[in-house]
Protein backbone atom coordinates (compact mmCIF):
# COMPACT_ATOMS: atom_id res chain seq x y z
CA UNK A 1 0.00 0.00 0.00
CA UNK A 2 1.48 3.46 -0.49
CA UNK A 3 0.36 5.78 2.04
CA UNK A 4 0.14 9.42 2.45
CA UNK A 5 0.19 10.60 6.11
CA UNK A 6 -0.53 14.45 6.05
CA UNK A 7 0.27 16.57 9.81
CA UNK A 8 -0.05 20.06 10.50
CA UNK A 9 3.01 20.69 11.85
CA UNK A 10 7.06 18.81 11.98
CA UNK A 11 6.61 17.73 15.36
CA UNK A 12 3.70 15.12 14.56
CA UNK A 13 5.69 14.53 10.91
CA UNK A 14 8.57 13.90 12.76
CA UNK A 15 6.42 11.40 15.38
CA UNK A 16 5.20 9.92 12.63
CA UNK A 17 8.15 8.79 11.15
CA UNK A 18 9.63 7.83 14.38
CA UNK A 19 6.76 5.00 14.50
CA UNK A 20 7.69 3.74 10.90
CA UNK A 21 10.23 1.55 12.78
CA UNK A 22 9.47 -1.39 9.99
CA UNK A 23 10.21 1.42 7.01
CA UNK A 24 13.73 3.02 5.52
CA UNK A 25 14.18 6.39 4.66
CA UNK A 26 13.53 7.25 1.02
CA UNK A 27 14.55 10.59 0.84
CA UNK A 28 13.13 13.77 1.24
CA UNK A 29 10.97 15.22 -2.12
CA UNK A 30 10.78 18.90 -2.30
CA UNK A 31 7.07 19.66 -4.29
CA UNK A 32 5.56 22.88 -5.39
CA UNK A 33 5.38 25.10 -3.17
CA UNK A 34 8.50 24.40 -0.54
CA UNK A 35 6.35 21.70 0.77
CA UNK A 36 8.96 18.60 1.84
CA UNK A 37 7.82 14.97 1.39
CA UNK A 38 9.66 12.47 3.90
CA UNK A 39 9.63 9.30 2.29
CA UNK A 40 9.79 5.51 3.77
CA UNK A 41 9.89 2.26 2.49
CA UNK A 42 9.90 -1.31 2.89
CA UNK A 43 12.04 -2.95 0.07
CA UNK A 44 11.06 -6.36 0.80
CA UNK A 45 7.60 -6.79 -0.20
CA UNK A 46 5.27 -9.34 1.41
CA UNK A 47 5.26 -12.31 -0.68
CA UNK A 48 2.85 -12.48 -3.77
CA UNK A 49 2.63 -8.32 -3.46
CA UNK A 50 4.80 -6.72 -6.47
CA UNK A 51 4.29 -3.30 -4.90
CA UNK A 52 6.78 -2.15 -1.89
CA UNK A 53 4.90 -0.39 0.67
CA UNK A 54 5.52 3.06 1.13
CA UNK A 55 4.64 5.81 3.55
CA UNK A 56 5.36 9.82 2.71
CA UNK A 57 4.65 12.02 5.71
CA UNK A 58 4.03 16.20 4.85
CA UNK A 59 4.06 18.48 6.99
CA UNK A 60 1.26 20.85 5.76
CA UNK A 61 0.48 23.27 7.71
CA UNK A 62 -1.74 24.08 10.35
CA UNK A 63 -5.79 24.65 9.51
CA UNK A 64 -8.05 23.08 7.07
CA UNK A 65 -7.20 24.93 4.17
CA UNK A 66 -2.97 24.78 4.60
CA UNK A 67 -3.81 21.39 5.18
CA UNK A 68 -5.82 20.80 2.17
CA UNK A 69 -3.78 23.06 -0.22
CA UNK A 70 -0.80 20.25 0.46
CA UNK A 71 -2.92 17.59 0.24
CA UNK A 72 -3.92 18.38 -2.68
CA UNK A 73 -0.36 19.26 -3.98
CA UNK A 74 1.03 16.30 -3.03
CA UNK A 75 -1.21 13.82 -4.33
CA UNK A 76 -1.22 15.74 -7.94
CA UNK A 77 2.59 15.60 -8.23
CA UNK A 78 2.68 11.97 -6.95
CA UNK A 79 5.73 9.92 -8.47
CA UNK A 80 3.65 6.78 -8.00
CA UNK A 81 1.66 4.57 -10.68
CA UNK A 82 -0.55 3.90 -9.65
CA UNK A 83 -0.32 6.87 -7.06
CA UNK A 84 -1.32 6.70 -3.27
CA UNK A 85 -3.82 4.19 -1.91
CA UNK A 86 -4.35 6.06 1.26
CA UNK A 87 -4.15 9.61 2.74
CA UNK A 88 -4.00 9.57 6.58
CA UNK A 89 -4.75 12.95 8.68
CA UNK A 90 -2.80 12.89 11.97
CA UNK A 91 -1.33 14.63 14.90
CA UNK A 92 -2.30 15.38 18.31
CA UNK A 93 -6.09 17.32 19.43
CA UNK A 94 -8.16 18.30 21.99
CA UNK A 95 -10.31 15.35 23.49
CA UNK A 96 -14.07 15.99 24.57
CA UNK A 97 -14.50 14.39 27.97
CA UNK A 98 -15.37 11.83 29.04
CA UNK A 99 -14.99 9.88 25.82
CA UNK A 100 -11.59 11.31 25.25
CA UNK A 101 -8.85 11.61 28.00
CA UNK A 102 -5.44 12.99 27.67
CA UNK A 103 -3.45 10.16 25.99
CA UNK A 104 -6.00 8.67 24.47
CA UNK A 105 -6.31 7.83 20.52
CA UNK A 106 -9.16 8.48 18.35
CA UNK A 107 -9.47 7.08 14.70
CA UNK A 108 -12.32 9.33 13.09
CA UNK A 109 -15.55 7.50 11.84
CA UNK A 110 -16.33 10.76 10.40
CA UNK A 111 -14.65 14.04 9.72
CA UNK A 112 -16.65 16.88 10.37
CA UNK A 113 -16.35 20.49 9.33
CA UNK A 114 -17.66 21.69 12.77
CA UNK A 115 -17.67 25.36 12.08
CA UNK A 116 -18.59 25.41 8.25
CA UNK A 117 -21.87 27.20 7.75
CA UNK A 118 -23.68 30.36 9.44
CA UNK A 119 -24.84 31.52 12.70
CA UNK A 120 -28.07 32.75 13.31
CA UNK A 121 -30.02 33.76 16.50
CA UNK A 122 -31.75 30.62 16.60
CA UNK A 123 -28.28 29.00 16.27
CA UNK A 124 -25.74 27.30 14.22
CA UNK A 125 -26.76 26.02 10.45
CA UNK A 126 -24.29 23.43 9.13
CA UNK A 127 -23.23 24.09 5.46
CA UNK A 128 -25.90 21.41 4.24
CA UNK A 129 -28.91 23.18 5.66
CA UNK A 130 -27.74 26.64 3.45
CA UNK A 131 -27.55 24.52 0.52
CA UNK A 132 -23.95 25.02 -0.76
CA UNK A 133 -22.75 21.73 0.04
CA UNK A 134 -21.61 19.30 2.87
CA UNK A 135 -19.44 18.99 6.08
CA UNK A 136 -19.09 15.24 6.34
CA UNK A 137 -15.97 13.26 4.95
CA UNK A 138 -16.18 9.69 6.18
CA UNK A 139 -13.23 6.78 5.96
CA UNK A 140 -14.24 3.79 4.42
CA UNK A 141 -16.28 2.30 7.49
CA UNK A 142 -14.46 -1.09 7.38
CA UNK A 143 -11.35 0.29 6.99
CA UNK A 144 -11.36 2.47 10.03
CA UNK A 145 -12.81 0.10 12.65
CA UNK A 146 -9.67 -1.92 11.38
CA UNK A 147 -7.18 0.31 12.27
CA UNK A 148 -9.08 1.25 15.65
CA UNK A 149 -9.15 -2.50 16.35
CA UNK A 150 -5.57 -2.81 15.49
CA UNK A 151 -4.84 0.18 17.84
CA UNK A 152 -6.92 -1.70 20.71
CA UNK A 153 -4.14 -4.38 21.29
CA UNK A 154 -2.23 -2.85 23.51
CA UNK A 155 -4.62 -2.08 26.59
CA UNK A 156 -2.70 0.76 27.77
CA UNK A 157 -3.84 3.64 25.48
CA UNK A 158 -7.51 4.13 25.45
CA UNK A 159 -8.64 4.32 21.78
CA UNK A 160 -11.98 5.24 20.41
CA UNK A 161 -14.15 5.32 16.95
CA UNK A 162 -15.53 8.20 16.34
CA UNK A 163 -16.37 11.27 15.00
CA UNK A 164 -13.44 13.90 15.10
CA UNK A 165 -14.78 17.74 14.41
CA UNK A 166 -12.37 20.05 12.75
CA UNK A 167 -12.33 23.63 13.51
CA UNK A 168 -10.44 26.73 12.29
CA UNK A 169 -10.26 28.31 15.72
CA UNK A 170 -9.44 25.62 18.55
CA UNK A 171 -12.04 25.85 21.55
CA UNK A 172 -11.62 27.41 24.33
CA UNK A 173 -14.27 28.28 26.73
CA UNK A 174 -16.86 26.34 28.44
CA UNK A 175 -19.54 28.07 26.12
CA UNK A 176 -18.03 26.95 22.94
CA UNK A 177 -17.24 23.35 23.97
CA UNK A 178 -21.23 22.90 25.23
CA UNK A 179 -22.25 24.38 21.70
CA UNK A 180 -20.23 21.67 19.88
CA UNK A 181 -21.38 18.69 22.02
CA UNK A 182 -24.48 19.29 21.85
CA UNK A 183 -24.62 19.46 18.50
CA UNK A 184 -22.12 16.69 17.96
CA UNK A 185 -22.85 14.51 21.29
CA UNK A 186 -20.61 11.38 20.12
CA UNK A 187 -17.74 13.20 18.58
CA UNK A 188 -14.28 12.36 20.51
CA UNK A 189 -11.63 14.64 19.50
CA UNK A 190 -11.14 18.57 17.91
CA UNK A 191 -8.46 19.75 15.74
CA UNK A 192 -8.22 22.19 13.11
CA UNK A 193 -6.97 19.77 9.30
CA UNK A 194 -8.96 16.60 9.32
CA UNK A 195 -12.07 17.84 7.02
CA UNK A 196 -9.37 19.78 4.80
CA UNK A 197 -7.11 16.60 4.43
CA UNK A 198 -10.40 14.50 3.57
CA UNK A 199 -11.61 17.16 1.30
CA UNK A 200 -8.88 17.08 -0.84
CA UNK A 201 -8.52 13.62 -0.88
CA UNK A 202 -11.78 13.36 -1.92
CA UNK A 203 -11.25 15.38 -5.39
CA UNK A 204 -8.17 12.96 -6.14
CA UNK A 205 -10.52 10.00 -5.53
CA UNK A 206 -8.41 8.65 -2.63
CA UNK A 207 -9.61 7.58 0.62
CA UNK A 208 -8.69 9.15 3.71
CA UNK A 209 -8.56 8.68 7.44
CA UNK A 210 -7.82 10.03 10.65
CA UNK A 211 -5.78 9.63 13.66
CA UNK A 212 -5.68 12.05 16.59
CA UNK A 213 -3.30 11.70 19.81
CA UNK A 214 -5.16 13.52 22.65
CA UNK A 215 -3.09 16.54 24.31
CA UNK A 216 -5.49 18.06 26.24
CA UNK A 217 -9.21 18.22 27.08
CA UNK A 218 -11.38 20.61 24.96
CA UNK A 219 -12.68 23.31 27.20
CA UNK A 220 -11.51 26.63 28.87
CA UNK A 221 -8.14 26.72 27.72
CA UNK A 222 -5.24 25.77 30.40
CA UNK A 223 -1.92 25.48 28.65
CA UNK A 224 -0.24 24.45 32.00
CA UNK A 225 -2.65 21.27 31.40
CA UNK A 226 -1.54 19.91 28.06
CA UNK A 227 0.37 17.47 27.98
CA UNK A 228 2.30 17.72 24.42
CA UNK A 229 5.17 15.17 25.00
CA UNK A 230 2.56 12.42 25.61
CA UNK A 231 0.35 12.46 22.96
CA UNK A 232 3.71 12.95 20.75
CA UNK A 233 4.71 9.30 22.34
CA UNK A 234 1.00 8.15 21.39
CA UNK A 235 1.18 9.56 17.89
CA UNK A 236 4.44 7.39 17.90
CA UNK A 237 3.12 4.56 19.44
CA UNK A 238 0.26 4.68 16.96
CA UNK A 239 2.01 4.40 13.46
CA UNK A 240 4.00 1.67 14.76
CA UNK A 241 0.79 -0.16 15.69
CA UNK A 242 -0.99 0.65 12.18
CA UNK A 243 2.32 -0.39 10.10
CA UNK A 244 0.97 -3.90 9.26
CA UNK A 245 -2.50 -2.16 8.16
CA UNK A 246 0.03 -0.07 5.78
CA UNK A 247 1.63 -3.17 4.96
CA UNK A 248 -1.34 -5.30 3.21
CA UNK A 249 -2.18 -5.39 -0.09
CA UNK A 250 -4.28 -1.87 -1.46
Amino acid sequence: MRVLVVTAVAAEAEAVAAGLARYAASGVRELTGGYEMAGHAQYTPRPGSVQIPVVDVLAGGVGPTAAAVATATALASSPYDPPYHLVVSAGIGGGFLPHAPVGSLVVADSMVAADLGADSPDGFAAVEELGFGRSVRRPPAELAARMAAVLSADPAVPVLLAPVLTVSTATGTAARTAELTARHPRAAAEAMEGYGVAEAAAVHGVPCTEVRAISNVVGPRDRASWRIGRAMESLRHAFTLLTPVFEEPS
